[in-house]
């Protein structure tokens, strides 16, 4: 029977008790992290969720360990691949994985990456003095040429496609001229809460976004709740003043006098005979009519 290193012992017992402990568990990719990075997202989330990295076997038996009192805790089994992190914490799966976006930068590319959007130089001027940097830009691509005593790219230009490998040659001009084309961060591949997985794809939506389309709907949900007469706490208070506003207007169109009503009656009067007589000749009127009409 081959021997078992107490260590790893240790490190699925550290795990289990983790998993055990947190409500919402994620499993994180965090193998394109280089260490200060990753030690700088550490420091920054450590008031908000524990991260703890270990290999993926051993997170797969702390699962198994942890499921024995977790229900369902076992689908998270089948999004641990790379080199993969816990991250247990109290925070609800979407705000975490908003978090998460927030902790990813732009970093520059060193070679042999794949690429992950269109990379495109821009037409305009570099930061460059004429010599021989444009023969090297022109070597990877980029349209180069001296104008008026500046190094300049004269028309936009995609160097490397989406999906494809990026040079080193690419790679190290792309640095000079200061575009970072990859992101670095912590990459969630689903989050576990009350017994439910949910992936990366399904907690990665623009929450500012969704705020204001609930907003819409409540708004639109109100007024149609004020146009049909349903009433609510929230409806009762404009539904009474709508109510209100509608009984006096049918007051003063009907000319029911009350002490609400006469003056806008009266006024309602007074417009009626200025409009009648504006429409007689002006001799068939007196002093005071003819300077209102």
């Amino acid at each position: 029977m081959a021997h078992v290193a107490q260590w790893k012992y240790k490190e699925v017992e550290e795990i289990a008790s983790l998993l055990k402990q947190h409500p919402v568990i994620g499993i994180a990719e965090i193998g394109s992290i280089p260490a200060p990075q990753m030690q700088q997202m550490r420091q920054n989330l450590r008031e908000h969720m524990m991260i703890r990295s270990s290999k993926n076997t051993l997170i797969h038996r702390a699962i198994d360990n942890a499921e024995k009192d977790v229900k369902d805790l076992g689908g998270l089994k089948e999004i641990v691949s790379g080199q993969s992190a816990i991250i247990a914490t109290d925070i609800n799966p979407f705000k975490l994985q908003a978090r998460m976006n927030k902790t990813r930068t732009k970093a520059p590319a060193k070679g042999g990456e794949i690429a992950p959007e269109d990379i495109k130089v821009e037409s305009g001027d570099t930061p460059f003095k004429p010599g021989p940097i444009v023969g090297d830009l022109q070597k990877v691509g980029i349209p180069a040429a001296i104008q008026g005593g500046k190094v300049v790219i004269k028309k936009d230009k995609v160097l490397v496609k989406k999906g494809d490998v990026i040079s080193r040659e690419v790679a190290q001009m792309l640095t000079r001229l200061e575009i970072y084309p990859l992101e670095i961060g912590i990459s969630l591949h689903g989050v576990f809460e009350d017994g439910f997985i949910f992936k990366s794809d399904v907690l990665d939506i623009d929450l500012d976004s969704y705020h204001d389309q609930f907003m819409q709907a409540a708004g639109k949900a109100f007024n149609l709740a004020i146009e049909t007469g349903w009433v609510t706490k929230q409806t009762i208070t404009p539904l009474v003043s709508k109510a209100h506003r509608d009984a006096l207007s049918i007051a003063i169109e009907q000319g029911i006098l009350t002490k609400d009503t006469a003056s806008d009656i009266l006024a309602k009067a007074h417009r009626s005979m200025i409009a009648i007589a504006s429409k007689v000749q002006k001799d068939g009127l007196d002093d005071e009519l003819k300077e209102m009409t």
